[in-house]
């Protein structure tokens, strides 16, 4: 047996061996275009969508390869501004015969490759790489054209009457969308790679003449401290830098609103593009951040607090409400009113199962109807989450399974953890109320009570890129009350939020005038 582990052992390391033999250098370019070639095609073996076109480069009269993907690159680019101009064009005289800068093409960009891993790297990402037979260097040409999809509204974060138009899977889209609101010299970016083995682009976003620099290097420092493989989404991201990975609670804001992303940036905080992921990532933020909604400043400020207003009760009703039937039916009898307590007691008659287990089963049955529309298409989804509500919970009352009151009871729970404007804040919430309706189901109105006390000290508690996450309330900020519980006028919020800490306090001027003033 310890025979046969030695010799499978040694051939495992004469196979590793002989790949890492057989495995191309990634080091400097060679004067020879076959050995550039012939690494080139081993790097990306088995990759049938390689494209090496030789021509005779006409300027230099030497032979010549670009090298792309077809799935990644655009041929229409290629051919119209690259192929045609290399191989037609005279060389000029008076721009000499070398050099990036007279290369006969009509493309945006050209950089300047010396190794392999530059090559490698530039190919991947749907540039066409341009090598000529005895020089030392390559040309990357700006031609990616790989597929996308047309910049349409957001289907998470609808908007009444706020902007149209959302994020796609391109950050030099999503970059460009963020500039058409902030058409200014002081949005700065920072492009930084993550990831061993597949890099992806993330560009940190900020106002450098509003954002504190403390919150830029904490945010670059966070980034550039990771070691993974890829980053594949926004989400992803999120989770690898938040400053407590086990809160239940989202710590960054993700939005797939470009007019959101930018008024977040204007207040003085940090903006995070990930290529190939359709949403952005804000930070730092407070817990408040959650419940403001882009339609809050399209809207007269009367109706926006009274909307704000209504989302703060409807999550302490998406929380607490099952726990609070839980706890009125099993323990606190007395807090019901006299009618009402034997109605229920009439429509429970039948009910065979405790409070506690009548509510995890609808509460059970409530999100897995809820995720069965969402995954299914849209108008099935529709139907499938009316007509399964309505069957499930008139056919659950009629078998006595659960009450009437309790039908009520978790309609009213799912119309509110709806009402929040923020995804991930929303599904928090309906996962809190989990924990809440056990602890009810053991202590009564004394454990919601004391659940409450333990969630509050862990939003006092919790932080967002090293800030308070529950600042305007504590520490408490007053000047910043203005944008909280409430929303009074815009021309009264004159100052950005203290909570991020912006160089530039101030937003607005004494520019409101009343009746004739001139």
């Amino acid at each position: 047996m310890r025979l046969f582990k030695f010799l499978n052992r040694r051939h495992i390391q004469s196979f590793k061996q002989m790949k890492e033999d057989h495995t191309p250098e990634r080091g400097q370019l060679q004067s020879s275009l076959k050995i550039n070639v012939d690494s080139i095609i081993a790097i990306f073996s088995k990759a049938p969508d390689l494209v090496i076109r030789s021509f005779d480069y006409k300027q230099t009269e030497s032979q010549a390869v670009l090298v792309y993907l077809s799935g990644l690159a655009d041929k229409n680019s290629i051919n119209n501004n690259v192929l045609n101009q290399l191989m037609f064009e005279s060389a000029d005289s008076s721009r000499g015969t070398s050099g990036k800068g007279i290369l006969p093409v009509t493309v945006g960009d050209i950089c300047t490759l010396t190794t392999l891993q530059h090559v490698e790297h530039a190919i991947l990402q749907g540039q066409s790489v341009f090598i000529v037979d005895g020089q030392l260097q390559a040309y990357a040409f700006d031609t990616q054209g790989w597929p996308q999809r047309a910049i349409t509204d957001s289907q998470i974060e609808a908007s009444l009457k706020g902007a149209h138009q959302g994020f796609i899977e391109t950050a030099g889209l999503n970059i460009a969308l963020i500039r058409r609101y902030i058409s200014s010299r002081e949005l700065k970016i920072k492009e930084l790679l993550i990831g061993s083995r597949v890099p992806c682009k993330v560009s940190i976003l900020y106002l450098e003449d509003v954002t504190h620099p403390d919150l830029i290097q904490e945010m670059e420092r966070r980034l550039t401290s990771l070691n993974v493989d890829c980053i594949l989404n926004t989400g992803e991201l999120a989770e690898l830098i938040e400053d407590n990975p086990f809160s239940l609670l989202p710590q960054f804001i993700t939005t797939e609103r470009p007019d959101t992303a930018s008024s977040q940036i204007l207040q003085g905080r940090v903006c995070v593009v990930v290529d190939r992921s359709s949403s952005v990532l804000i930070a730092p933020v407070s817990i408040a951040a959650f419940f403001q909604g882009i339609d809050d400043y399209s809207t007269r400020w009367p109706i926006a607090t009274f909307l704000r207003m209504l989302r703060f009760f409807a999550c302490i009703i998406a929380a607490f409400l099952p726990g609070i039937y839980i706890a009125c039916i099993s323990f606190n009898h007395e807090v019901i009113p006299l009618d009402l307590i034997l109605s229920i007691g009439q429509f429970r008659a039948a009910v065979p199962f405790p409070p506690f287990i009548e509510a995890l089963i609808m509460e059970i049955m409530l999100e897995m109807l809820r995720e069965a529309g969402v995954r299914l298409p849209a108008p099935v989804g529709q139907t499938v989450g009316i007509v399964g509500g309505i069957v499930i919970g008139q056919g659950a009352v009629q078998a006595g399974i659960v009450s009437n009151l309790m039908v009520v009871v978790v309609a009213s729970t799912a119309v509110a953890s709806f009402i929040l404007p923020n995804y991930d804040m929303a599904a928090s919430i309906r996962f809190i109320r989990f924990p809440v309706m056990i602890i009810a189901s053991m202590f009564g109105m004394i454990g919601i009570i004391a659940a409450f006390m333990v969630l509050v000290a862990h939003v006092i508690n919790l932080k967002s890129l090293g800030e308070a996450y529950s600042t305007p309330i504590a520490p408490i900020r007053m000047g910043d009350w203005k944008d909280v519980f409430i929303r009074l006028p815009l021309w009264n919020m004159m100052k950005r939020p203290k909570s991020v800490r912006s160089l530039q306090k101030n937003r607005m001027g004494l520019n409101r005038l009343e009746g004739d003033e001139e």
